[in-house]
């Protein structure tokens, strides 16, 4: 009898334990779970920019989701950040949901700007610019902050002191302008020639342009720097 109702007993205690697990599968998510794997994912995306990020999430609508096992998360169409985004949460298993949770960033960081106006066709270097500290995600879209894609580039058109940079006011020195006489290297099986024309497009190093020939022709070829031009026949 006692080896009997000790058996019922370790039944009992593992069919309690199948049915409590049940129910923390089948429980709420744990908010503080998704705050922290969201945190971490904005950190993520925030490596790119030279600063630490100060992330804040509001936890307001995670109450009562289904339990999940595995979390994905994505940022808005167009995924760069912003101080202030919505932020998606998907659940994969064991029951897909949806779910956003609002997040704060800032990431206190150092930019650069003009020390002085300057004229299109100037080259920027240490000389004439400035470090400044913002919050990077406050600058307007665009703007380089990297300082390595700054030296050596080509004002496009004039930079007023003390704005931000942005990426479409520079050009490569080696890139080529709309309009710019160049030498065009014609390459095929076991030969090269080379020729003048006048760029009908502009473009950096590697990219495709068209070229207007000497005699009216327009041939597409690669940038090769500054002055030249390969088309391969």
């Amino acid at each position: 009898m006692f080896k009997i109702s000790a058996l019922f007993l370790g039944l009992a205690t593992v069919c309690g334990g199948l049915a409590h697990a049940g129910l923390a599968s089948g429980g709420a998510q744990d908010p503080a779970a998704i705050v922290a794997q969201a945190q971490e994912f904005l950190r993520k995306q925030a490596l790119i920019y030279p600063g630490t990020p100060q992330i804040t999430i509001d936890a307001s609508r995670l109450e009562n989701l289904p339990a999940c096992s595995q979390l994905q998360f994505s940022l808005p169409s167009g995924g760069h950040l912003r101080s202030r985004l919505s932020v998606g949460v998907h659940c994969l298993a064991p029951e897909p949901w949806t779910s956003y949770v609002q997040a704060s960033i800032s990431i206190q960081g150092t930019y650069y700007v003009p020390a002085r106006n300057l004229n299109p066709g100037e080259a920027l270097g240490p000389e004439n610019l400035d470090a400044r500290q913002t919050d990077l995600l406050s600058l307007p879209p665009d703007t380089v902050i990297d300082p390595a894609q700054l030296l050596g580039r080509i004002a496009r058109h004039r930079l007023i002191a003390g704005a931000p940079i942005k990426g479409n006011g520079l050009r490569d020195p080696q890139s080529i302008l709309r309009g710019q006489t160049v030498r065009l290297e014609a390459r095929g099986n076991g030969f090269v020639a080379s020729s003048e024309g006048k760029a009908v497009q502009g473009g950096a190093p590697g990219s495709q342009i068209q070229v207007r020939t000497a005699t009216g022709r327009i041939v597409t070829g690669t940038i090769v720097d500054g002055a030249t031009v390969s088309v391969m026949m």
